[in-house]
């Protein structure tokens, strides 16, 4: 049930009825949430011979969410047994033992959907260049939809709890609803238990400015998705992707600029999306893009680009490995470790491995020049020519990432990186309408954010009926955009 589907929509206005009923019956309103969510999540398509698999995967998500629920308060329970007080070293062990169970248990299960097959095909692979011939055997894996969002959430409240950042939530009920939140649950942000608990356990209230807020932030992500995201996907990017070699070099480049417009517009249009939704619930999630094409340089664009990935990725695995706290070269290590690793958060394939890395090496980069010129007292903002050449840099080094990132495999990213370079510079399948959305993407992209913050707060000004209006115009240009098939969200895959 994506969030571009009519299917949704009536869902949607349907819950809405309902958990505003219950506003002041917490322990009814929570269970409609945990209710409805289930069945959201069971509502999404595995295909005509796994139609079973969405109650399955729902019970790996709820097995998950019970394992970590009562680890944790293990976990905080420990520091009352009579043995702490005698014993400290069992303490610290116990926790110890217990944590590693939870760890464990969240990257096992990671581990077995998504890197099974990569791994079996991986070691085939290596046997068989030392001579060893095994017979491919193909594993066929479906992998559940959301599984790297929510075991990152449940993983994140067993390392909040053990290092005392946080009291486990005493209603399981509550916890479940954290977990299973259906505006996040299948494609983010990763949302932090210690800011959302809190507003699970408080009754709402329903404010119309927030309201009119996420009304205005559902309509921009549902047209970044359909006018822009969708559109580009199906009438350029899609095709060249598959065969580079039957397009020339600009057919090719605007294939990677369209396709770095199209993942941003995807995902962000989401996130816009499960903000939006949450707002109209009462419940206010965390900003997970910050017009991130804008950057000067790569550390930059991680601090605006997923930004509830790239901060859970830095406080739970780069500065548990030591951060910069070990010295130049472990700060470069740790650097590595952290962005290879994110990249094969999205998926088994070295192509995803290729672009943690590339990103790894540029940020290493990036820091050491940075500390050269604090060295030489020249580390300041230069002029602004230097400034945009940094960003128009930055920029275009993210979208050579991106072809590996887009690209089945290394021949097929190669063969779009020869075909820029060595391709003939016909357009005769590059249409202005390409041309045209590319433009019109990259400058609304380019617009001040206080120009989209003015815009947001006076469409909540308006009267009803004009918001009405807006509304209605905003689903005209999306039906008459709109494909007959609901493209999926890109990173459902993830």
């Amino acid at each position: 049930m994506a969030f571009n589907s009519l299917e949704f929509a009536l869902f949607f206005a349907l819950f809405f009825a309902a958990f505003w009923a219950l506003r002041q019956k917490h322990v009814e309103r929570t269970l409609l949430l945990v209710v409805g969510s289930a069945w959201f999540y069971t509502r999404f398509d595995y295909g005509p011979t796994h139609k079973w698999l969405g109650w399955a995967y729902l019970g790996v998500l709820s097995l998950s969410a019970t394992i970590d629920f009562f680890l944790a308060r293990a976990i905080h329970a420990s520091d009352e047994d009579p043995r702490a007080k005698d014993d400290p070293a069992w303490l610290a062990r116990h926790r110890k033992v217990l944590l590693i169970v939870s760890i464990v248990y969240n990257l096992g299960v990671l581990a077995w959907f998504k890197y099974t097959g990569f791994a079996l095909d991986t070691a085939r692979q290596v046997l068989s260049a030392a001579g060893v011939s095994i017979a491919p055997r193909t594993l066929q894996m479906v992998l559940p939809i959301g599984i790297s969002f929510f075991t990152f959430e449940t993983m994140s409240y067993t390392v909040d709890v053990y290092r005392r950042e946080l009291v486990p939530a005493k209603s399981f009920l509550e916890y479940l609803g954290f977990i299973s939140f259906f505006p996040h649950l299948v494609a983010g942000p990763i949302i932090r238990p210690k800011d959302m608990l809190p507003q699970l356990r408080r009754d709402p209230e329903l404010d119309p400015a927030r309201g009119s807020e996420g009304l205005f932030l559902i309509a921009i992500g549902l047209l970044k998705k359909v006018v822009i995201a969708d559109w580009l996907a199906l009438n350029h990017v899609d095709r060249v992707f598959s065969n580079p070699g039957w397009f020339s070099a600009p057919e090719c480049l605007a294939a990677v600029y369209g396709y770095a417009l199209q993942i941003y517009c995807d995902f962000s249009g989401y996130t816009d999306i499960a903000i939006g939704a949450s707002l109209l619930l009462g419940v206010q999630l965390p900003k997970n893009f910050d017009s991130p094409y804008k950057s000067r340089d790569l550390q930059e664009f991680w601090r605006r680009w997923h930004i509830s990935l790239s901060s859970w990725l830095r406080d739970y695995l780069y500065i548990p490995l030591g951060g910069n706290r070990g010295g130049e070269s472990g700060t470069y290590r740790n650097l590595m470790i952290t962005m290879v690793l994110g990249g094969l958060w999205h998926g088994a394939s070295w192509n995803f491995v290729i672009w943690g890395a590339m990103h790894g090496g540029a940020l290493a980069v990036t820091r050491l020049w940075q500390r050269s010129r604090a060295k030489s007292g020249k580390n300041k903002d230069g002029a602004r020519w230097v400034e945009a050449l940094k960003g128009v840099g930055t920029f275009h080094y993210v979208c050579l990432t991106w072809v590996f990132f887009r690209c089945d495999g290394f021949g097929n990213a190669f063969a779009m990186l020869r075909q820029i370079v060595r391709g003939g510079w016909h357009g005769a399948n590059l249409g202005n309408g390409v041309l045209l959305v590319i433009a019109l993407g990259l400058a609304a992209h380019l617009v001040p954010e206080r120009t989209f913050e003015r815009a947001k707060e006076g469409f909540a000004a308006l009267p009803a009926p004009v918001q009405g209006a807006c509304l209605f115009l905003a689903g005209l240009v999306l039906r008459e955009v709109s494909t007959s098939q609901v493209v999926p969200f890109v990173y459902f895959q993830f």
